[in-house]
C-alpha cells in the first residue's frame, strides 16, 4: 500500500505549487545547484544558455534553464540547515510524490545536489580562495538526528572518535553530532584532481557554534584548536560552514547524489579574510556547472 501524504504534511499552493519554494514539479531539472544567496542565483544564471522559468518567494528563488545541453535548477536556500531541510525535502517531493494523488511515485527519480557556497578554512593547506569539496562533513545541528535511519547511513565509528577528541562524551548540552560521507560519484566528478577533499563541519550558527567570540564568552575557548587537530584517516578538518551535512545527509536519505563545495573566503588560522571574492566564486560555479 501506497503511503500517502496529507495536505497538513504535504503543504500545497492553489496553483499546484509546494509551500515554500512555489515551484511545480515540472519545473524541476534533475540537476539542482543549491546556492545561499538569492542574489547568487542570477550569477549562476548568468551562464545558462537559456532560461525556462524564473520563481521567487521569500529567501528561496529558483532558475531552471539549459547549460550547453544540460538543464539545471539552481535554487537558494538563505543560511543554514534548518533552511536546507525545507529545500531539499520540497525538491525530493516535486521529483518523487505525485501531486494530484498524494502518493509516492512508483519509481524514485535521482537527482543531483551540488551546494556551491563560501566557507572559513581551519587549515594552512587551505589558504583564502582554495576549493574545498567535503568529502565528509560534521552536523553540529543535530538535523539528522530528527530521521530514521540516520545510523544507517552515518559513519558512527567517526562520530565515537570526534565525540572523544572534543571531550562531548557525557555533555548533554550538545547535539549528538552526525558525520556523513557526500556521494563518492558525484565528488569524484565535481572535484577531479583541482579541489582540496576533506572534512567540514557544518555548524548552527555563525558566531559562538564556530568560535568567533564578541560580548557573550565562549563555552569553550579551545573549541576551534580540538576540531583543527581532529584527524580521521587520511582526512583533516578543511573548513567551517553551515550546510554541507544537511546537503549530504537528506541526500542520502532520498537516495539522491549529493555534494558541498566551498571557496574559502576566510581562513581562521591565518586570521585573514577578503570579502571581495565575487570574481573567484564564478570560477568555481563555472566548473561546476561543466561538472554537474
Amino acid at each position: 500500500m501506497k503511503k500517502f501524504f496529507a495536505p497538513s504534511e504535504l503543504i500545497l499552493n492553489e496553483d499546484g505549487s509546494i509551500f515554500h519554494l512555489h515551484l511545480r514539479p515540472e519545473q524541476l531539472a534533475d540537476k539542482v545547484i543549491l546556492v545561499g544567496d538569492p542574489a547568487r542565483v542570477e550569477a549562476v544564471a548568468s551562464f545558462f544558455d537559456s532560461i525556462e522559468c524564473s520563481v521567487e518567494n521569500r529567501e528561496f528563488r529558483t532558475v531552471t534553464g539549459v547549460f550547453k545541453g544540460k538543464r539545471i535548477s539552481v535554487i537558494s536556500t538563505g543560511i543554514g540547515c534548518d533552511n536546507v531541510d525545507i529545500v531539499v525535502n520540497e525538491v525530493d517531493a516535486l521529483a518523487n510524490i505525485d501531486f494530484n494523488t498524494r502518493e509516492e511515485k512508483d519509481h524514485i527519480r535521482q537527482l543531483d545536489i551540488v551546494r556551491i557556497g563560501t566557507c572559513g578554512g581551519l587549515q594552512p593547506e587551505v589558504p583564502v580562495g582554495t576549493f574545498i569539496a567535503s568529502a565528509k562533513s560534521i552536523g553540529f545541528d543535530g538535523l539528522l538526528n530528527f530521521y530514521a535511519g540516520r545510523n544507517e547511513v552515518c559513519d558512527l565509528e567517526a562520530e565515537r572518535q570526534f565525540k572523544a577528541h572534543m571531550q562531548w562524551e557525557g555533555n548533554t548540552c550538545i547535539s549528538h553530532p552526525y558525520i556523513i560521507d557526500a556521494n563518492a560519484e558525484l565528488t569524484d566528478r565535481i572535484a577531479q584532481s583541482d579541489m582540496v577533499r576533506g572534512i567540514t563541519v557544518a555548524c548552527g550558527g555563525f558566531y559562538g557554534p564556530q568560535g568567533r567570540e564578541l560580548r557573550i564568552p565562549l563555552a569553550d575557548p579551545q573549541q576551534n584548536a580540538k576540531i583543527e587537530a581532529f584527524t580521521y584517516g587520511n582526512l583533516k578538518i578543511t573548513n567551517f560552514e553551515m550546510e554541507s551535512s544537511a546537503v549530504a545527509g537528506l541526500g542520502r536519505l532520498m537516495g539522491h547524489r549529493a555534494l558541498t563545495v566551498c571557496m574559502v573566503i576566510a581562513n581562521r588560522v591565518a586570521h585573514n579574510t577578503n570579502t571581495n571574492y565575487k570574481s573567484l566564486i564564478n570560477v568555481l560555479i563555472e566548473t561546476v556547472l561543466n561538472r554537474i
